[in-house]
């Protein structure tokens, strides 16, 4: 039974845990994404998270606090200068696990784990979308009327095309 228990383990002591959890934190703030197993992109989000909450708010008890989980002043700096200008109006979930095909050697689950403002890729399709939300529901009745017009074009040419058929078929 998993009474009470709450933190994946990992299979590590605590000290080992939390200096594993700071390393990985430190490396997705300076590359905004990494790919790592399943279990610990897991770890690392309840980790991460409360973190970039905390930079939302530049105070020197805030920065002194993150500061204590991270231990990389160049890191903190990157924290409370780019990444809270970019989540300021979000309201949680700053980042986005995908899961990956099995590793080779051990056919462990992989995933991708990334902070969600870094990417360009969903960014640019959203945009996309915002700008071709131009659709028409029925028929204007100006756009109706040309269509009409070509069709009895097309009538008329239709019957001396099938005349230009007959001829050849009638030899």
């Amino acid at each position: 039974m998993r009474h009470g228990k709450k933190v994946n383990h990992l299979g590590r002591t605590d000290s080992h845990r939390k200096a594993m959890l700071a390393n990985m934190a430190t490396s997705l703030i300076k590359a905004k994404r990494i790919v790592t197993t399943l279990a610990k992109a897991k770890a690392l989000r309840t980790y991460v998270e409360p973190i970039i909450t905390k930079s939302k708010n530049d105070t020197t008890h805030s920065r002194r606090t993150v500061f204590a989980y991270l231990q990389d002043k160049e890191v903190v700096t990157i924290l409370f200068r780019e990444i809270a200008e970019k989540v300021a109006n979000r309201p949680g979930g700053y980042t986005r696990i995908i899961k990956l095909n099995n590793r080779l050697g051990d056919n462990a689950e992989m995933a991708l784990i990334e902070l969600v403002d870094y990417n360009e890729v969903y960014g640019k399709e959203s945009e996309a979308k915002e700008e071709k939300k131009t659709t028409r529901r029925g028929r204007s009745k100006a756009a109706a009327a040309p269509k009409a017009e070509v069709t009895e074009e097309a009538a008329t040419e239709a019957p001396a095309a099938e005349e230009a058929t007959e001829e050849p078929k009638g030899e």
